[in-house]
């Protein structure tokens, strides 16, 4: 597995075009937001900030860059040729996946840190962990789901933009609109439980047991969306 990752690190690294869309975009946008802080925060406090900057990492980043790391290795017959390998289905994907999940999560962490250093500290660091956790779990499993339906790299932009699009635009609406209404459906939206958890640990005011209730429907859109990759996943090109 890690000789896999070690591979898959080099190709992104030498392919401009994802690092540039995937990650060095997320972190410009991230940085935007945490730079204008004090205006963000004056409309809806500084828990939406971090949603945003966990969201965009999450879907422009983790989810955008698996689906095409997959899609292009499937494209060129690499993911059919490690399965002639030692390494099971489980090391292969775990390998090609965990050097974009490490930086997502090098990234949430750097640009949160940053935020609390500029504005003020989450009201609890380990919450805001979980919810980080749940919410790129959550994406990678989207991804894996999505690129089950994605037969090229260049296909990937377009299957892309529905979950991406989706997630930010709910994590947005949750952040600046709060759960007072419509709440059983806010939450059930893929992100945005995960947003209310975000900016219960950033923000404070509501307890720990009762925001960790939060976590069960992103775990199960973790559970759903493995379940549809299951079903959905090809390991050589479509015919």
């Amino acid at each position: 597995m890690l000789s896999i990752a070690l591979s898959e690190l080099l190709q992104i690294f030498r392919n401009r075009l994802v690092l540039v869309t995937s990650f060095i975009m997320p972190t410009v946008v991230c940085a935007f937001f945490v730079r204008q802080h004090e205006t963000f925060a004056d409309r809806a406090g500084l828990g939406y900030i971090a949603a945003v900057v966990v969201f965009t990492v999450g879907a422009f980043g983790l989810y955008t860059t698996t689906v095409t790391t997959l899609a292009s290795r499937r494209q060129n017959l690499f993911l059919k040729r490690l399965r002639s390998t030692a390494a099971d289905d489980t090391g292969i994907l775990s390998g090609l996946l965990l050097p974009a999940t490490v930086i997502a999560l090098v990234q949430v962490a750097v640009i949160t840190t940053v935020l609390g250093v500029v504005a003020k500290e989450p009201d609890s660091a380990v919450l805001l962990a979980v919810a980080v956790l749940a919410t790129l779990a959550m994406m990678l499993g989207l991804g894996l789901a999505t690129a089950g339906l994605t037969n090229s790299p260049e296909h990937a932009q377009v299957t892309t933009l529905p979950v991406s699009l989706g997630t930010i635009a709910v994590a947005s609406w949750v952040g600046l609109s709060g759960t007072g209404e419509l709440a059983p459906l806010k939450r059930l939206l893929p992100g945005g439980s995960a947003t209310e958890l975000i900016l219960n640990a950033w923000d404070g005011g509501v307890p720990v047991a009762e925001s960790l209730l939060l976590l069960g429907p992103t775990l199960g859109w973790v559970v759903v969306a493995v379940a549809l990759a299951s079903r959905l996943f090809r390991w050589e090109p479509r015919r």
